[in-house]
């Protein structure tokens, strides 16, 4: 037996108690419109409809787990998904999770103008890896940054709203000064400091050489370490970028431009993962690697401008488990796979589709 509370049209409320701890809830015949077990699990018993909470998107409560509620703005039901911490429509599979490496462009290496003049190292592209989560049938543009021209801040690579990161800064000159602000800073031109690298993203980029001699200029930052500082007579390394296995094999990316020397004095080298060396004696700055995001190295002149390296281009991985991957992309990924997961490299710009 239950509780039985009867809601008449004679008597109003009639309640028939009992002590087995269930309760049931009857409409005037008699029938049994809801029943609550000892575990209170709840049964509605009508053939009609339950009617749950209508509201618009702003109109949304404070979120929690277990939430339903008919949202009138898009004009579907949904639930509250505490996993990935988002509200999901009835007609959407759950999100899944995927881990992600996302490299912006490198830094350009800045350009030696006319003159006795010292370009300065690229900042590496910001280097992001980690997990999100991706909502089936719903489309993520994948964006490439591009490695910068010399003396330029390179681009952003960003997976949809969920990833950003930004790209590396200019590696500086005479005209410029210090380096540029980015992912990773670029380093600073003789006399000038380097710029400042994002936090979580990258390091910052050297200094110029600060003596009479003036004969060197700063590293790019790279995203494991600073761009060193350059000296009377050698121009500053990149910083180290950062390994990765998401593709299954570790590779290195985002490393920091060298800086550029004067004459014969030593250039400095690009930072492990697609950095760009530095030049001396009147020569160009080397470029980034494409898809690592290093960036460009700085050059060297004695009368002409030279140009500095331009930064390597960025790259997008997906690393998705193989047993929710959509197989639905554009822009002409390399897809691999490496154990329970494919691999979805982006070199250029293009989409995926949950």
């Amino acid at each position: 037996m239950s509780t039985i509370i009867n809601a008449t049209t004679t008597n109003g409320v009639v309640i028939q108690p009992d002590n087995s701890g269930s309760l049931v809830l009857q409409t005037n015949n008699g029938t049994a419109a809801l029943t609550i077990d000892t575990s209170q699990n709840a049964t509605f018993n009508s053939t009609g409809a339950m009617t749950i909470p209508v509201g618009t998107t702003a109109q949304r409560p404070t979120a929690a787990s277990g939430q339903i509620r008919y949202n009138s703005t898009i004009g579907y039901p949904e639930w509250y998904d505490s996993v990935s911490a988002s509200w999901i429509q009835f007609n959407n599979a759950s999100p899944y999770a995927v881990s992600y490496l996302s490299v912006a462009g490198g830094g350009g290496g800045g350009t030696a103008q006319t003159g006795v003049n010292i370009g300065a190292g690229g900042g590496a592209g910001g280097y992001l890896a980690g997990t999100t989560y991706l909502t089936p049938r719903t489309v993520y543009t994948i964006t490439v940054g591009a490695g910068g021209a010399a003396s330029t801040q390179g681009g952003t690579s960003s997976i949809g709203s969920l990833v950003s990161s930004t790209g590396g800064g200019y590696g500086g000159n005479n005209v410029n000064g210090a380096g540029g602000n980015g992912g990773s800073g670029g380093g600073g031109s003789p006399n000038t400091s380097g710029g400042s690298g994002t936090s979580g993203q990258g390091n910052n980029g050297g200094a110029g050489d600060t003596t009479s001699t003036s004969f060197g200029g700063g590293g790019g930052g790279g995203a494991s370490a600073v761009g060193a500082n350059a000296t009377a007579s050698a121009g500053g390394n990149g910083g180290a970028g950062t390994a990765s296995s998401i593709t299954g094999s570790s590779v290195t990316r985002a490393g920091g431009g060298g800086g550029g020397a004067f004459s014969t004095y030593t250039a400095g080298t690009g930072g492990a993962g697609g950095g760009g060396n530095g030049a001396n004696n009147a020569g160009a700055g080397a470029a980034g690697t494409a898809n690592t995001g290093g960036g460009g190295g700085g050059s060297s002149q004695l009368g002409n401008t030279v140009v500095g390296g331009a930064g390597g281009s960025g790259v997008v991985i997906l690393s998705v488990p193989t047993a929710n991957y959509s197989g639905t992309t554009t822009g002409s990924p390399t897809v691999t796979t490496s154990g329970s997961n494919t691999i979805i490299t982006y070199n250029a710009s293009g989409s995926y589709t949950g």
